[in-house]
């Protein structure tokens, strides 16, 4: 066999074999619920700009692997709508959100209480 035809058969199967180790990879880090958080429900305010980008959670679990962001999956999520831009307005109603998933950038957490920020809407 030609050394040059040698040489890319021995790339050829260093690219596949490297591009399926990099894949099985990744199946397992997305199958996996280690890096995904847990709320029985939470609350987040509602502007008329937008939705605020922090979920106060309660009954969280908390992934012991951390990545970049965090999937957090919420059993009930209500909204209070506000009527303006400031608390000064009042409530104009609350809807409530059964089993939705949001990312969030990281967390504080005091007892029972997990703040979550830099939520993007989805």
């Amino acid at each position: 066999m030609n050394l040059i035809t040698k040489r890319l058969l021995g790339i050829t199967a260093a690219v596949a074999t490297g591009a399926a180790a990099l894949l099985g990879t990744g199946a397992d880090t997305a199958v996996g619920d280690d890096d995904s958080a847990h709320c029985a429900r939470a609350e987040q305010d509602m502007w008329s700009d937008g939705p605020s980008r922090s979920v106060t959670g309660h009954d969280c679990s908390i992934p012991t692997d951390r990545d970049r962001w965090f999937t957090v999956e919420i059993d009930a999520l209500v909204q209070v709508h506000y009527k303006g831009d400031n608390l000064d307005g009042g409530v104009d109603r609350t809807e409530t959100l059964h089993n939705r998933t949001i990312r969030c950038l990281g967390y504080t957490s005091d007892d029972d209480t997990v703040n979550w920020f830099g939520c993007p809407p989805a």
